[in-house]
């Protein structure tokens, strides 16, 4: 590993690339994140920090989400995000990438805290979403811009997204996981721990029921995370009852409250609310052009 940094160069790459910085002596430094052991001594990032400290929530978990853990970390994020709460995550694939999802789909705000260089983003996939992000937020590192993503980078970056946050949900991860790591550290800087209830028997729950029987808070849905700080966060905006507005049809309306968090096939709906399946579909589509619920593949789905 070569740690040479060409000073002149990487001055240049700021300016050329439009990057900011900003020192821990600096007077906009996030003061929460100044609060932790080790905070960073600089930051690069791209786009705004939202200045509002203590409306910040991490969310992590797993890089290999089941379609539950992607449904969940979406929809948490989106109906905090629209109840102005800043989504702080890691930008990795699976539970982070949905994260910052749902934040920019609520129309609010997201922080993506990366383990390399602004200029070496991890995974190159997500580099169309970390410009969503920018304009959502912003993009953040303590590294150098071309660092690569070193793996031991990870771990460190953790206490980041930990630091700037009033508390940590974490929906699916393994017994050993970075996620879990970043509730460790989270609860070393004395910060909320949150857990979402998986299948007892699934890999991906180990690591959430582990942190509920170790004192984290099992939470069901935004209004559990909401409840916990109510006393700085004050009540949540009142997002506008959807259902009423849009005058949904009475079969639609049915089907809405069959349909849950869980993918459910075409055939159990129609067998539950007693519309024939040739007939159904239609329902279906209203509800999905209003964006309340998703189709999966396989003609499933679920609550959006």
């Amino acid at each position: 590993m070569d740690e040479y940094i060409n000073l002149e160069e990487e001055k240049n790459l700021i300016e050329k690339e439009k990057i900011k910085i900003i020192t821990f002596d600096s007077k906009n430094y996030p003061s929460l994140l100044k609060e932790i052991s080790s905070p960073p001594v600089i930051l690069y990032y791209k786009g705004e920090i939202p200045v509002e400290k203590w409306k910040n929530i991490g969310i992590v978990g797993t890089r290999t989400p089941s379609p539950y853990g992607k449904l969940i970390a979406e929809k948490l994020s989106t109906e905090l995000s629209s109840r102005g709460i800043t989504i702080v995550s890691g930008m990795a694939r699976g539970i982070d990438t949905h994260a910052h999802k749902g934040a920019i789909e609520g129309g609010g705000k997201t922080i993506a805290v990366l383990g390399s260089g602004l200029l070496r983003p991890y995974p190159p996939e997500n580099k169309y979403l970390m410009e969503k992000i920018i304009s959502h937020g912003a993009v953040i590192s303590e590294y150098p811009l071309h660092t690569p993503p070193w793996r031991f980078n990870f771990p460190r970056r953790n206490r980041i997204i930990s630091g700037l946050s009033v508390g940590v949900i974490v929906v699916e991860a393994r017994r050993k996981s970075g996620a879990l790591i970043t509730a460790s550290l989270s609860l070393e800087q004395g910060r909320e721990v949150f857990a979402i209830p998986g299948k007892i028997n699934s890999p991906l729950s180990e690591g959430t029921h582990y942190l509920i029987h170790e004192g984290g808070k099992l939470i069901r849905n935004w209004e559990d995370v909401w409840e916990e700080f109510s006393h700085i966060w004050g009540k949540p905006h009142k997002e506008e009852d959807k259902s009423t507005k849009e005058n949904l049809s009475q079969e639609a309306g049915k089907i809405l409250k069959v349909i849950k968090n869980e993918p459910l096939h075409i055939d159990e709906i129609s067998q539950t609310v007693g519309i024939p399946s040739s007939k159904i579909y239609i329902y279906l589509m209203e509800l999905s052009l209003k964006g309340r619920i998703k189709e999966l593949p396989g003609k499933f789905y679920v609550l959006k």
